[in-house]
């Protein structure tokens, strides 16, 4: 005789209450956080929604503004997936989804801050370093590589209903 795991939004007749397969309160921090974030991207991005664009090329204070927009952005979808998981334990998909968030907001920093760090297609002796279509490829990579890791980090769950 077998017994199969109660349904994830089942109701525990004993205790009279609803379990949850997620956090709540942990996604809508995420969610949150990622608002804000995409705001400060956005900032950094295209300053002159919010009146304030000043220069003809995107410098090094945009650039580190809207890295920090795209931190917050990958910190809040990091709070958001992982209270998916309440209940679950972490799969390895998971994991590797984790990794590739990160390793992906290393490469947008890295490529968006080419040019200050002096490997880039604007090295500091050349004059004012600049973000470049260079870099924006690689900010663009980047970017690719976190939402591939949100996507392995979704709680896929498999039911055998027969």
């Amino acid at each position: 005789m077998t017994t199969q795991a109660p349904h994830p939004n089942s109701i525990d007749k004993e205790e009279n209450t609803v379990t949850r397969p997620y956090s709540r309160r942990r996604i809508r921090t995420g969610l949150v956080f990622s608002l804000i974030g995409f705001l400060i991207f956005l900032l950094g991005a295209r300053p002159g929604m919010f009146g304030l664009d000043r220069s003809p090329v995107i410098g090094f204070v945009q650039v580190a503004v809207f890295l920090v927009g795209l931190a917050m952005i990958t910190i809040g979808g990091y709070l958001s997936m992982m209270g998916l998981w309440k209940n679950t334990p972490i799969s390895i998909a998971a994991d590797i989804g984790l990794r590739l968030v990160s390793t992906g907001y290393l490469v947008s920093v890295f490529t968006g801050m080419a040019d200050l760090f002096g490997f880039g297609s604007h090295p500091p002796e050349s004059g004012i370093p600049f973000f470049g279509v260079w870099q924006a490829t690689g900010v663009m990579i980047g970017e690719f590589l976190i939402g591939l890791g949100f996507i392995l980090m979704i709680p896929y769950r498999w039911h055998d209903d027969a």
